[in-house]
């Protein structure tokens, strides 16, 4: 296969037709090919410790210890995930002063105790705060389908680890959209759980509201299976759903509003093949997503919370953040108590009155980005970035505002740039929403 899955791995390591070992080796291997993005895509790389864990798990499993489907198979996680004796950096240059973490981030010693092999720790926008996927500090890694265009973010090199063969399995996270947007400009699948599911002590926030972990990977199960172990359940993948008699809600307006010709083509032929085999899609009228605007035109949660973590380290090193991201932390400081408040009531009274709509859907239906992948060019001036990282964002944050699950699957045909197709369901309703997608994605995907 070209892009095994956990599921094949694991089953290919059960049978002895590989190794951790081996798997190990290649991946290390592309990470370090000078001709790829491993240098682009990769903070740090963890060549000696994977190599070790590798080489424990092939003992383990020789007597029969294989602790999770993941037990193995090497998996890259985000830069800003705490790893013991090491500084966390988060993409930036003004933490490199910061003590070394004492302990594993939960979601990092999650992974350890499935048997993961941590290959790496991967370049992402600086503080997590964009959806474009650019880091002057680190390089920014080339989106796979196209190397002269972005690879989204703020997941960038989790996306392009994945995409290229560096990883089966990425960590990212997501608190506008930075799991589903590099997902679905790369061609991947990205999971946004329901956020309190998953710990984030350990990982340098964004917004502490809206922040939430999720996988990257090549099919839905991977992601069902990744997602577990983030969670500390039972990995246990959940059956396909029957599509028939679903209902699938698409508002009209707002998260449709200004689409590139070619995600709205992929969208249409996604929609028209999922009712041709029973689903019911409706488009709806959901003016409320229109407040969205106007409820975060200070800045919103990220701003704001982004900037009570920022504040000193602004003053002391505000000279070393990308100046693209230091000026959106900095708009924080505009917002008074009063704002934050009125936000907070904001949101709850939102969420209220969406649901209302929604729950009478199996789920919400929507392109996941606005645009496919803009060309490292289009972003080159702060204008360009601004323009692409808002029409990035749009859509995803939606479902971070309404604190939901949703997911992001490839819909694209062969030939054309990545589009992703998100379903969104209601909060806590992960499982029920990835039954769903195992059935969805290869309806979807374009052909």
């Amino acid at each position: 296969m070209a892009h095994p899955t956990i599921k094949h791995l694991a089953a290919d390591l059960a049978a002895g037709r590989t190794t951790s070992r081996a798997l190990t080796e290649q991946a290390l291997a592309r990470i370090e090919d000078p001709k790829g993005e491993g240098s682009r895509a990769f903070v740090k790389v963890y060549k000696v410790q994977a190599l070790a864990a590798a080489t424990a798990s092939d003992a383990l499993r020789s007597v029969g210890i294989v602790p999770s489907p993941l037990a193995g198979i090497p998996v890259s996680i985000k830069n800003l995930c705490d790893v013991s004796g090491e500084t966390t950096l988060s993409g930036s240059r003004a933490l490199d002063d910061r003590p070394p973490a004492l302990a594993d981030a939960p979601v990092v010693a999650r992974l350890r105790m499935a048997g993961a092999v941590i290959v790496g720790s991967t370049n992402m926008s600086e503080f997590a705060f964009s959806g474009v996927g650019y880091n002057p500090h680190y390089g920014t890694p080339r989106n796979p389908a196209d190397r002269t265009r972005v690879p989204g973010g703020s997941s960038s090199g989790a996306a392009v680890s994945v995409a290229d063969g560096m990883a089966v399995a990425a960590l990212g996270t997501d608190t506008g959209g930075s799991v589903r947007i590099p997902a679905a400009v790369c061609g991947l699948v990205g999971f946004k759980p329901t956020a309190r599911r998953v710990p984030i002590d350990g990982v340098v926030p964004l917004s502490t509201s809206m922040d939430s972990i999720g996988p990257l990977a090549h099919s839905v199960e991977c992601c069902a299976i990744v997602d577990a172990v983030f969670a500390g359940e039972p990995v246990v993948v959940p059956e396909s759903m029957p599509l028939s008699g679903l209902r699938f809600a698409v508002p009209m307006h707002f998260v449709m509003d200004d689409l590139h010709p070619g995600v709205l083509k992929a969208f249409e032929r996604a929609l028209h093949a999922l009712s041709s085999v029973g689903v019911h899609v409706e488009h709806i009228d959901l003016p409320e997503l229109k407040q969205l605007p106007a409820i975060n035109a200070k800045g919103g949660f990220a701003a704001a919370e982004a900037y009570a973590w920022h504040k000193d380290l602004l003053a002391r090193r505000g000279n070393d953040y990308d100046p693209m991201v230091a000026s959106r932390i900095r708009r924080g400081a505009e917002m008074m108590a009063a704002d934050y408040i009125a936000l907070l009531g904001h949101r709850a009274d939102l969420q209220r009155r969406v649901s209302a709509i929604t729950a009478n859907y199996d789920a919400v239906a929507m392109p996941t980005c606005a645009i496919p992948a803009p060309t490292l060019e289009e972003v080159a001036t702060p204008e360009g970035f601004m323009q692409k990282n808002a029409l990035l964002l749009r859509n995803t944050s939606v479902g971070n505002f309404l604190d939901r699950c949703a997911i992001s699957l490839p819909c694209h045909a062969a030939g054309e740039l990545p589009v992703g197709f998100t379903l969104m369901g209601e909060p806590m309703a992960d499982k029920r929403l990835l039954a769903m997608a195992r059935s969805v994605a290869p309806v979807v995907r374009g052909h």
